[in-house]
């Protein structure tokens, strides 16, 4: 291969960043939304939707369907995560803010507005619900005898346990009065036919924010246990109401769903194809591991160091030069600091990247890339960050000891201080964790 000055070799850094945007640019949703739209119907098209790739996705569906047809409906998105509107396109849908991993007053008022919405439809309406990552924490509608501000502190205690995605929204279904498919519920007798972007391993719809419009196999019991299995305390009045079954929602069978339609328009897999393609027609050869990986993020980048590691140093069970891809969703369990220890800053990928940097020990050879898909890794302003070969030698020129800012979960400031965050601002769109490990 010969470099050039963007090419893998000249470049590592700037070769996986490519492949990061490209794996975002596959999964914006007027790329493969037209393919999914039903037929116009007899009545009206309500839209109603939540995730951070929700201003996308309404302005998406604004383009794409018939301007003679009606449109109108409620979407709320992230603070932040609304693209700038293309010149020339009419407005017909609402959009809102909120926030996001823990939920606000503006979305418990932007989850009431919508499930209003839903007031007087008949058999001749659609409701195009358009759904993706995020969903959960921006369509918050606490179930009867749960305040927002409980719901908050539930939500932040699920975030800060290291419980899985699908643990999380198990809970998260059962304390709701739209999520877990009641908000399909509440659209009856109108067709609901779901429109999402996969952030989930897996791609099961009834975990994407919740599942508001799927039917939920989960119980109470199952809600009741997890709880109790991270030692996350609800209001007695909440407690015996899981215990008695009486927050449980619509289950696969419901008639609430019959005629109903579901359709992915982005997955992770997918995106991880497209780096895929991108890097081959760069010349290096690429190899997705899974689009399903969870698991605690310094554990998971311990692994991938291992692997990089035998490819660097015995062309097993891949040749150099190569790239690795993964994606999925990972967690960070929050450690308890020492008092006096200032709080760690950062998410996921910045926290797979500690644990694959001091994995990798400085094995030549052996550039990373980790970076959420929405933009931003857990609460700051970064998507992720970078690894290179010099990684712990710069750091340990500055006197940052990888291990201490791992026992705070503070990757953020490792990595700021290197120079080495990725920034990109809001995507608008989210397919979860994207990571890239480049051999040389």
């Amino acid at each position: 291969m010969t470099a050039t000055s963007d090419s893998p070799l000249s470049n590592p850094q700037a070769f996986l960043l490519r492949l990061y945007r490209t794996a975002v640019q596959r999964a914006q949703p007027l790329h493969s939304m037209a393919a999914h739209l039903p037929p116009v119907p007899k009545g009206r098209t309500v839209v109603l939707g939540a995730g951070k790739a929700g201003g996308s996705m309404a302005q998406a569906l604004e383009a794409l369907w018939p301007l003679e047809a009606p449109l109108s409906g409620l979407v709320v998105t992230r603070y932040g995560h609304v693209p700038p509107r293309p010149e020339g396109l009419p407005r017909r849908l609402d959009v809102v803010e909120a926030a996001h991993p823990v939920p606000d007053a503006a979305g418990l008022a932007a989850a009431e507005r919508i499930l209003a919405l839903t007031q007087g439809l008949t058999e001749d309406d659609l409701v195009l619900c358009l759904i993706s990552g995020g969903g959960s924490a921006l369509l918050t509608l606490p179930a009867e005898g749960l305040t927002l501000e409980e719901k908050q502190r539930i939500n932040r205690a699920l975030l800060e346990s290291g419980a899985a995605i699908g643990e999380m929204n198990c809970v998260r279904k059962h304390l709701s009065r739209i999520k877990g498919g009641r908000l399909a519920a509440a659209c009856a007798p109108a067709r609901v036919v779901t429109l999402t972007i996969s952030d989930v391993p897996g791609d099961d719809p009834s975990v994407i924010a919740s599942g508001p419009t799927v039917p939920d196999a989960t119980t109470c019991a199952d809600a009741l246990a997890i709880l109790d299995r991270y030692r996350i305390e609800v209001p007695a009045a909440v407690r015996a109401a899981l215990q008695a079954g009486e927050l449980e929602t619509p289950k696969p069978g419901d008639a609430c769903f019959d005629g109903h339609a579901v359709h992915m328009i982005a997955t992770p897999q997918q995106s991880l194809e497209a780096a895929a393609e991108a890097a081959c027609a760069a010349g290096i050869a690429a190899y997705i591991l899974s689009d399903e990986i969870e698991g605690e993020s310094r554990e998971v980048g311990k692994v991938h160091a291992a692997l990089a590691r035998a490819v660097a140093r015995h062309g097993q069970p891949f040749a150099r030069p190569c790239v690795i891809l993964s994606g999925g969703e990972t967690t960070v369990t929050i450690r308890q600091r020492p008092p006096g220890t200032p709080k760690g800053r950062g998410g996921r990928a910045g926290e797979f990247c500690l644990g694959l940097a001091q994995a990798l020990q400085g094995q030549e050879g052996v550039w990373a890339i980790a970076a959420d898909t929405d933009g931003i890794d857990g609460v700051e302003d970064n998507a992720g960050a970078r690894v290179s070969p010099d990684t712990l030698a710069r750091a340990a020129a500055q006197g940052l000891r990888i291990g201490g800012y791992l026992d705070r979960n503070d990757a953020y400031g490792y990595f700021e201080a290197l120079g080495d965050l990725v920034v990109t601002g809001p995507t608008n769109t989210n397919v979860n964790d994207f990571r890239a490990l480049l051999i040389l």
